[in-house]
């Protein structure tokens, strides 16, 4: 049990995660980025060893997930308050123009 300031571990948020000691030696030792770039090679590393269709696998039990916890009527709800929040944030036009350049993609697409 932590005493005094201490704070227990599962009170830590994930960008406190290594910010409790002094990292710097790290940081001056391989660069500001060290952590981003050996998260990168492992990531493409995974990609290369389980290829694509994990990370398809992975995201589709992650959505089912979710709407098993909030409901398919939470998705419906979101969509509508994204919907009408481009609405508040855009012009008139908008959705008149990104309508005609949905069509020119499909187009695209067929002609490929």
């Amino acid at each position: 049990m932590p005493s005094g300031g201490e704070e227990s571990p599962t009170s830590m948020s994930t960008s406190d995660v290594g910010q409790k000691g002094d990292n710097s030696t790290v940081r001056d030792k391989y660069g500001k980025d060290y952590y981003q770039r050996i998260g990168k090679k492992g990531g493409t590393t995974l990609k290369e060893k389980r290829g694509s269709d994990y990370y398809r696998t992975i995201a589709q039990k992650g959505g089912h997930a979710n709407v098993s916890k909030y409901g398919a009527d939470h998705f419906s709800e979101m969509g509508k308050k994204g919907g009408n929040s481009t609405k508040e944030r855009q012009d008139p036009e908008f959705y008149k123009r990104i309508g005609k350049l949905g069509g020119i993609a499909k187009r695209q697409k067929k002609a490929d």
